[in-house]
């Protein structure tokens, strides 16, 4: 079946490369390539409808459609197709860097005193252009440079990216350092590390790593999913998750944590997985 969340189209146009079937009477469209240009923006299901995730500085995009101030577009780091407001959009541009910090800032100056021009979430994307002291200058200023890592510096253990987030305010849909979701806090670690990954828990679910037999011991870095939600394994018996709960990315003991979803009516452990490593 067809996932409307992955498939590149609308009422008026499709991608040119999608089957027949589904582009129907809809123009068959190329699209262009774009990035995002502020800190953080929303994907909207709709022109008028909810946010189902967010994409970050420097998340590259292929656009669709630009129709009333707002793009038709599909995310380049996991298929996900929906709208954002069109000023939020720039040319694409090589990113050489990501922000490997919780957040970080872009300065006016080469100078922490200086003003402050836009924060910039964990996951950030940035093309650096020189360096001036402990300063990289950017399209958006100056970053200090103990908050960059270059792409091809990838960690190992995608919960150590989890843990920096730790007592982000849970935001449905969210993928920053400014509001988090389940899946989100799953995304923004795994492609730190350079994991391929979805944007939603099911999604996940399905094309993460290999299923475990459900007595296998937890061990830090697998995943347990639930309807709707999902959690790292930070060590045996313990969970990093963002939760409703805790409205945060917050850690809690891994038996207490799957009797109080059971009890809340969420159902049971759907599935343990493990990355490939």
């Amino acid at each position: 079946m067809t996932d409307a969340r992955r498939t590149p189209r609308n009422d008026r146009v499709a991608a040119h490369h999608l089957d027949p079937d589904l582009i129907g009477d809809r123009t068959p469209v190329t699209g262009h390539a774009a990035r995002v240009a502020v800190s953080v923006v929303d994907l909207l299901r709709t022109p008028d409808g909810p946010r189902d995730r967010q994409l970050l500085a420097g998340d590259q995009v292929r656009v669709l459609e630009d129709r009333n101030g707002l793009s038709l577009v599909q995310a380049e780091k996991d298929g996900y197709v929906g709208y954002l407001p069109s000023g939020s959009l720039a040319p694409p541009r090589v990113a050489t860097h990501r922000i490997s910090a919780r957040s970080s800032h872009a300065y006016e100056a080469a100078d922490f005193k200086s003003g402050d021009r836009i924060s910039l979430s964990a996951g950030s994307l940035i093309c650096i252009e020189r360096t001036e002291g402990k300063f990289a200058e950017t399209e958006h200023g100056f970053v200090p440079l103990q908050h960059l890592s270059p792409l091809q510096d990838q960690p190992d253990d995608p919960v150590s990216v989890a843990e920096m987030l730790t007592g982000t305010p849970y935001l449905w849909g969210g993928n920053s350092a400014w509001g988090i979701d389940c899946s989100g806090l799953v995304q923004i670690a795994c492609h730190a590390c350079g994991i391929a990954c979805p944007g939603d828990s099911d999604q996940q679910q399905a094309e993460l790593g290999f299923d475990l037999a459900p007595d296998t011991p937890p061990e830090r870095g697998d995943l347990l999913f639930w309807k709707g939600h999902v959690a790292w394994v930070s060590e045996p018996g313990r969970l990093l998750h963002a939760n409703v709960h805790h409205m945060a990315v917050a850690y809690e003991p891994l038996d207490a944590a799957v009797t109080r979803i059971m009890d809340q009516g969420d159902g049971p452990v759907l599935s343990h997985k493990r990355l490939q490593r």
